[in-house]
């Protein structure tokens, strides 16, 4: 019988001089041997082969019967198979149910700063800004409760604007989710990411009484948050934010706070933003998001700057790896993203649990993909009301899922990227159904140095990941 070899299913790579194995339908990692090393090199050179091809290639180094079982080990992991190109046995997804858990709420389309890259297409100052109304908000939470009912935890998000323009609405909410939740024998997980302007003790003391996640916009330090960062008036922001920073970090207690770093053209420097948000602030968690196809096309970051900005992510990787050998956490939010996806084995079909999981409401109670598409052109998907528009939402999944005919088909990352984010699609794409081509050879490249680093830690650390990764589920409980 004739072998088929699957390239589309597998990954190998050297880290240290051990020969990893990387089975993409399962995202496993496996260590092997020299010998499957060179069998596994002698099948991707020739693509297809008999069982005595391999025992005339490898008679002096295998027994027959070694080498019939290693030929059924690939077999099993769909590696070769008596198909010429296997396709990866998934079933097709079909969206009957959508088990929400998070709602986020856009309580402001109004903010109190003028970014210069945001994305919002709404946003304008605080008092022209459209605020929910607390009723919308209700609608939303029993919204919840009717597609999801019978969970222990719901999660609202607050989100803008800036969502502390509006904290008349958000005390309502809290107050009202909290005793709504109690009557059904659950509970409420709050979230909230802001700008950190409107801080005030008194709203530091409300949102630890009530266990809020936080997460701060901030760009790093003064010269290159103040870039992009501005008041509506056209000042940089930073001295305001880092006051109000030192005094959330000096008193907030409950859960750890994080910090969200928008890289832009010319702020691209991963290190020093890291190391003055971590280390000089203390924020215990730093995540980076890169602006590639914004609409305001100065500040989006071109291709060679992009390929310097993974760079800089990587040296910061390898710090984050160093740390973690030694037991301790650098807080690098991207990094430990990836280590908790390859801890858990996650196979994704989908990129993030946008219209499944998780709904964006906006301030008339639209149903939008997630708080990024709020205030867009893109379709909504029902409203707080009248419910979802099930259809409608579960065709989109359901097209986004298939990946027959597109880059995403026989890549390696597929079951990790899963054809990464709807906005960025949509952004620059024009079209949310599109894969995010624009960087994908990069994320391989990431991903690649994630699996190595992976590797690494499991092999000098493995306590590593039941002291830092298996906790980081629980923040909010």
């Amino acid at each position: 019988m004739t072998l088929y070899y699957q390239a589309q299913n597998l990954h190998q790579l050297e880290q240290d001089g051990r020969h990893l194995l990387f089975h993409v339908p399962t995202t496993s990692l496996f260590e092997i041997d020299a010998i499957d090393h060179e069998v596994l090199g002698f099948l991707q050179q020739k693509r297809q082969v008999r069982a005595a091809d391999l025992e005339a290639e490898f008679s002096t180094r295998i027994t027959p019967d070694a080498m019939l079982e290693r030929l059924q080990g690939y077999r099993d992991l769909e590696i070769l198979d008596s198909l010429q190109r296997l396709p990866e046995r998934k079933q097709p997804i079909e969206i009957k149910q959508f088990p929400l858990t998070t709602i986020v709420l856009n309580v402001n389309t109004g903010c109190n700063l003028a970014c210069k890259y945001c994305y919002k297409e709404d946003l304008t100052t605080p008092s022209k800004g459209n605020k929910m109304a607390f009723e919308t908000a209700v609608n939303a939470l029993e919204l919840l409760l009717r597609e999801s009912p019978d969970r222990k935890q719901y999660n609202i998000v607050f989100f803008g604007g800036e969502p502390l323009s509006n904290m008349p609405l958000i005390r309502q909410v809290v107050d009202y989710a909290q005793k709504r939740l109690a009557e059904v024998n659950a509970v409420a997980d709050f979230s909230l990411t802001t700008n950190a302007t409107l801080l005030t003790e008194d709203l530091i003391s409300w949102f630890d009484a009530h266990r809020f996640g936080l997460t701060v916009s901030m760009d790093g330090p003064q010269a290159l948050h103040d870039k992009n960062r501005l008041t509506v008036g056209g000042k940089g922001s930073y001295e305001t934010v880092v006051a109000k920073v030192r005094l959330l970090l000096s008193r907030y207690r409950s859960r750890p706070v994080g910090g969200r770093v928008t890289l832009t053209a010319g702020v691209t420097d991963v290190m020093t933003i890291w190391d003055h948000l971590k280390n000089d602030l203390g924020f215990q968690e730093v995540g980076f998001s890169p602006v590639t196809s914004g609409a305001i096309e100065q500040h989006n970051i071109g291709s060679e700057e992009m390929q310097q900005v993974f760079a800089n992510m990587k040296h910061l990787g390898e710090h984050y790896v160093t740390e973690a050998i030694a037991g301790r956490n650098n807080g690098f939010s991207n990094m430990h993203q990836m280590m908790t996806d390859l801890w858990e084995g996650r196979s994704k079909a989908l990129p993030c649990g946008a219209g499944l999981g998780m709904l964006a409401v906006d301030y008339q109670g639209g149903l939008n993909l997630c708080h990024r598409f709020t205030g867009s052109d893109m379709e909504t998907f029902g409203t707080v009301e009248t419910g979802i528009k099930k259809q409608a939402l579960s065709q989109f999944i359901e097209t986004r899922a298939e990946r027959s005919g597109k880059g995403c088909e026989t890549c390696r990352i597929r079951n990790l990227c899963a054809g990464g984010c709807y906005h960025e699609s949509y952004v620059h794409f024009s079209d949310p159904m599109m894969p995010t081509y624009h960087y994908c050879e990069l994320m391989r490249d990431w991903i690649d140095f994630g699996i190595g680093a992976y590797a690494r830690i499991l092999k000098h650390n493995p306590r590593f990941f039941h002291e830092h990764i298996a906790p980081r589920r629980s923040f909010g409980k």
